[in-house]
């Protein structure tokens, strides 16, 4: 699973594999050490009425409704987005999708993301 961060949008990707373990369990985690602290990042499909984030102990939990995850999993859909609107007035933009194979050369292993639909002519 990979986490993008930009500003006041997060992005997560999944693999094939990440998106049938998401589909049967409902939930995924990862972490990533540094040398002061663990940082925590979670799929979680959850009781929600639209996609949402919260941060909490080191951890940024990405809430997934039911009937969106189901759909997710079982479809050929690639992925869902939600600009979801914060006390403050501002909003975070959030976005959830499938990792394609990227076009252009990388050192990262794509062996289980789904095909890209740009690399044929």
């Amino acid at each position: 699973m990979k986490v993008r961060i930009k500003g006041n949008s997060v992005r997560y990707r999944l693999s094939k594999s990440e998106v049938d373990k998401f589909g049967e369990l409902g939930v995924l985690n990862e972490t990533t050490e540094t040398l002061g602290e663990t940082f925590c990042y979670q799929l979680l499909r959850a009781p929600v009425d639209f996609l949402s984030v919260h941060f909490h102990q080191n951890t940024l939990t990405f809430s997934v409704p039911q009937h969106i995850a189901q759909e997710w999993v079982q479809t050929e859909e690639i992925g869902y987005q939600h600009k979801l609107q914060l006390p403050n007035g501002k909003e975070v933009f959030l976005l959830l999708e499938k990792d394609f194979v990227c076009i252009d050369n990388t050192f990262e292993d794509q062996s289980d993301n789904y095909p890209n639909p740009n690399a044929a002519c």
